[in-house]
């Protein structure tokens, strides 16, 4: 069954919309979401020419076992950084501040109100 990303236009998004995973695109409903039901955000932006994004989705968030733990425990966003470069350098500078180094697929947990 696909989730709400079968409604966005990017090739990127459309390739996890057949996925286990509740994604939601980045928006109110999502964060709007995380606030009300007090639940992190697990962030995941990527890009659809990315190797290492389709390896993850291939070995996890197509994985109903991994799956249901996301949805269990986050709102799931996923973001194209081809169509969203603001989020994109925003949470790749504090991925790089938190760890030194940054790439994609890049996973970031947010709390509920989106900040790392």
């Amino acid at each position: 069954m696909p989730n709400r990303l079968a409604l966005e236009t990017s090739p990127y998004l459309l390739q996890h919309a057949g996925n286990p995973v509740d994604w939601y695109p980045w928006g109110p409903e999502a964060l709007e979401r995380a606030q009300l039901e007090n639940l992190p955000i697990f962030l995941s932006i990527g890009y659809a020419a990315c190797h290492w994004c389709h390896v993850m989705e291939r070995e996890s968030f197509a994985d109903p076992g991994v799956a249901a733990f996301m949805n269990a425990n986050y709102v799931c966003i996923k973001v194209d950084r081809e169509e969203r470069p603001d989020l994109d350098s925003i949470y790749m500078q504090a991925v790089v501040a938190f760890t030194g180094r940054g790439g994609w697929p890049m996973s970031v947990w947010l709390t509920p109100a989106g900040e790392p």
